[in-house]
Order: structure tokens, then C-alpha cells, then sequence
């Protein structure tokens, strides 16, 4: 056994991944669990929506939406250059474990997305991980690259994208959404059919927001695996001091972009 109580020739489990990893996790189920359990937060609110619950779904917008799955994608990119340094080291041939894996994510994901919520994005996830695989030869400034490119062409195709939503076309009023809101709940509340028809017919929408978020997944997927090959947590995991001034520098125009 080495002095850290682990066989020789395994590496030492990086705890701080895992810590990181049910940080972005409660992220997401804060995120999610309004998702599933208000009809009307796709929308924008419902119609007869006190105070309280639209100050608290203000501040999961402001504070949690569209950010812990970034931090979740980043440690998928870093956990991917794990596993391919544990298949080295076992002498096994990564590219069918990869292969395994992804398929298992996909049908997994495939299976939630069906049965249990539309807004699935493992199946996402098991798609970019092949791509993922494919530019595993990049340098680690080539992959942070290739991600900062991705970022800014999503950016600038959002931002177009919502010049022209709001220079085109008239405000969605709750008297326009409320039937169909109310349709969908009706249909999440009946049987086992109506609830699988409801998540088929949400399974495009879905798919297409994928799809249109996907290259900020890659970009993370790749800053993720760039950051593992650099050793990043490894290294700077536990120096306090320097995760106290990062969060300083950061914390504060992240907060307030996310305002």
C-alpha cells in the first residue's frame, strides 16, 4: 500500500472533484425542481403569481440558471482526463471503456428524457463526449482556444437571436401562455399515456435547446480537460489563499452579470 492507503500503482482519488461535483448537482436541482414543479417557469411566471414566488424564482435566474451546469460540464471535461490516465495506467485500451460509457449515458439519458423529464441533457452529454474524444490530441492553449472561440460565436448568435426577438415580434402575455400551460399540467396529471405523450410532444423543444447550448457544453468539456491536464485541482485545490483572491476576483462580475 502507498502512504496514502491506496494499491500501488492507483492514483490518489481527487476529493476536491467530488465536492465540486454535489455543489453543481444542488445547483441544478434547485434549477430543476422549479422547472418541473411550476408549468408556467418556461414562461415566465404564472399569471397569478405572488411576491414571494416570483422574488424566488427571480433569484434562481439570478443566482443559479444557466451556471452550475457549467461547473457540472467543466468537471465531465475534467473527469474525462481521468479516466483516460486510469486506462493508461491498467493497461487497458481507452477507447472501447470511452465507447461503453457514452452508450450507457445515452440510453440513460434517452430513458429519462421519455419516462421521467424531457429536459434531459445526458444524452447531450454522451454525444459531446465523442466529440470530446476526437480532440483529445489538443494542446492544453489549443483546447482553451478552440473553447473561447465556441463562447463567442454562442454569444454573438444570442445576442443576434435576441435583437431580432425583441425588434420582430410582440411579448408572450399570460393570457397567450396560460391554456397552454394549463394543457400540459392536465396532461402531466392523468395517466401513464397522458404523461408520455406530454413528454414527447416537449421532446423537440428540448432537443433544440440542447442542440443550441451544446457548444457552451463542449467549451466546457474542454476548459474542464485542459484544467485536468494542467493538474489544476491537484495543484491549487487546497491553497486557500489562492481560491480566496479567485473568488474575489471573480465572484463579483459573475454575480452581477448573473443580476
Amino acid at each position: 500500500m502507498s502512504r496514502d492507503g491506496d494499491p500501488p500503482g492507483r492514483a490518489r482519488r481527487v476529493g476536491e472533484l467530488d465536492v465540486l461535483r454535489g455543489f453543481a448537482l444542488f445547483g441544478i436541482l434547485v434549477v430543476n425542481a422549479r422547472l418541473m414543479g411550476d408549468p408556467y417557469t418556461a414562461f415566465g411566471g404564472g399569471p397569478g403569481a405572488s411576491v414571494p414566488d416570483r422574488v424566488a424564482a427571480w433569484t434562481v435566474t439570478a443566482l443559479f440558471t444557466a451556471k452550475f451546469y457549467v461547473l457540472f460540464s467543466f468537471l465531465f471535461g475534467y473527469s474525462f482526463v481521468l479516466q483516460e490516465r486510469s486506462a493508461r495506467r491498467a493497461g487497458a485500451a481507452f477507447a472501447s471503456r470511452h465507447l461503453r460509457r457514452t452508450a450507457g449515458l445515452f440510453v440513460l439519458g434517452a430513458g429519462h428524457a421519455v419516462l421521467l423529464y424531457p429536459g434531459d441533457i445526458l444524452t447531450t452529454y454522451a454525444v459531446l463526449a465523442l466529440v470530446l474524444y476526437g480532440l483529445r490530441g489538443l494542446s492544453v492553449r489549443a483546447a482553451l482556444r478552440v473553447a473561447a472561440a465556441l463562447l463567442l460565436v454562442l454569444s454573438a448568435l444570442l445576442l443576434g437571436y435576441g435583437l431580432l426577438t425583441v425588434a420582430f415580434t410582440e411579448p408572450v402575455t399570460a393570457a397567450g401562455y396560460a391554456p397552454r400551460a394549463a394543457e400540459r399540467t392536465a396532461a402531466l396529471r392523468g395517466d401513464a399515456g397522458s404523461v408520455l405523450g406530454a413528454h414527447l410532444r416537449d421532446l423537440p423543444a428540448a432537443v433544440g435547446a440542447d442542440l443550441l447550448y451544446a457548444p457552451a457544453m463542449l467549451a466546457a468539456f474542454l476548459a474542464g480537460s485542459a484544467a485536468a491536464r494542467s493538474r489544476l485541482v491537484e495543484r491549487r485545490g487546497r491553497d486557500r489563499e489562492w481560491l480566496r483572491r479567485t473568488a474575489l476576483r471573480c465572484l463579483p462580475p459573475g454575480l452581477a452579470g448573473g443580476v
